[in-house]
């Protein structure tokens, strides 16, 4: 006779596996009613996790052993992100993990370029090792290879944008108002001739936008200039050398991150322009380069840690509860004046 799974006590109890595993390990997250009928589905069917198989996989960092879960008291948390090499992220990923670690659970951590590059489905490794829930953190160039990810397990998507299947929740900066607050700090220091550097995907078109719609609001639709950047230092650099080659030149620029400002200094130093007195430099996110001293940059706090925090709570509450409407949550955005913007000369 086989050995019955916790998948089997989920499908008898008419709960997720996700549950099941919060119950086994004495979450006080589950409705009395729901921990009854997996502590009753688990009696009837003699249940018992295989504590040895378990453990020798948690020893060796595999997945775990046929038959068994995951671990039903440390569920496990796969989280897919779109770029390790953006330090905004590791702000979110240290607001997520705090909270999950604190709830007892482990994360995975998978990066989305590389299966990107492989052609795989970037949820299918996760769903394969079993895990519990899905953290996305980014942007993914195509939302909808989430779908078979979130018909079986929690997911919740960090810091995009993108439309996401039913039942994801999305929890984000509000990347309008953070535009606008950049936008309105550098016109309100004199600056007329404003360049924005923009990115792509969701998150990009949002910031873009607003830049836009800000300067039409103050009459200076006509002094807007948008360039196309890929959110690089590189990408910085040769988008400032295209807008300081202009006969109209920006006074000032804002960027749609902080890594493309350091291109942005670079080139404004390289063609003999000092910051902020000849270009006024600002960016988005607060990520941990716009502190270097030597750089004090100008940025919009995006609310990473809190993002991620939040997007742990989301999902922990989907794990006691699962279905529903997905929903969108934004974090509110604040400016960080340093250095690198003053009134132009």
């Amino acid at each position: 006779m086989r050995t019955p799974t916790i998948r089997d006590v989920a499908a008898r109890a008419g709960v997720s596996k996700s549950l099941v595993s919060l119950v086994l390990r004495g979450s006080d997250r589950v409705r009395p009613e729901k921990r009854e009928a997996v502590l009753r589905a688990a009696r009837d069917l003699g249940y018992r996790p295989n504590t040895a198989a378990r453990s020798l996989s948690e020893r060796r960092g595999l997945p775990p052993a046929p038959g068994t879960s995951p671990s039903p008291s440390t569920p496990l948390v796969g989280v897919l992100l779109d770029d390790l090499r953006n330090p905004w992220f590791v702000d979110l990923l240290d607001g997520l993990s705090a909270l999950l670690h604190a709830s007892g659970l482990r994360m995975l951590l998978a990066d989305a370029r590389l299966n990107r590059r492989t052609g795989q489905d970037p949820a299918g490794p996760f769903l394969e090792l079993g895990v519990d829930g899905l953290v996305v953190v980014g942007t993914l160039p195509d939302p909808a290879a989430l779908e078979a990810a979130a018909e079986r397990i929690p997911v919740v998507l960090a810091g995009g944008r993108e439309a996401v299947p039913p039942g994801v929740d999305v929890v984000a900066g509000d990347d309008e108002r953070g535009a606008r607050l950049v936008t309105e700090h550098l016109i309100g220091l004199g600056h007329r001739r404003i360049a924005h550097i923009a990115g792509y995907g969701a998150v990009g078109e949002l910031r873009r936008r607003s830049f836009e719609a800000t300067m039409r609001h103050h009459g200076l639709a006509d002094r807007a200039v948008v360039e196309t950047g890929d959110l690089t230092e590189e990408g910085g650099y040769r988008a400032t050398v295209r807008l300081l080659n202009r006969p109209d030149r920006p006074t000032a620029v804002f960027a749609v991150n902080d890594i493309t400002c350091v291109g942005v200094l670079s080139a404004a130093e390289e063609l003999g322009l000092r910051v902020p007195r000849d270009l006024s430099v600002a960016g988005y996110d607060d990520t941990s380069i716009s502190r270097l001293r030597h750089l004090w940059l100008t940025t919009v706090d995006n609310a990473s840690h809190e993002v991620g925090h939040r997007a742990a709570r989301l999902l922990l509450d989907r794990l006691g509860t699962p279905g529903g409407t997905g929903e969108l949550h934004l974090v509110a955005p604040t400016l960080e004046i340093r250095g690198t913007t003053a009134a132009p000369a």
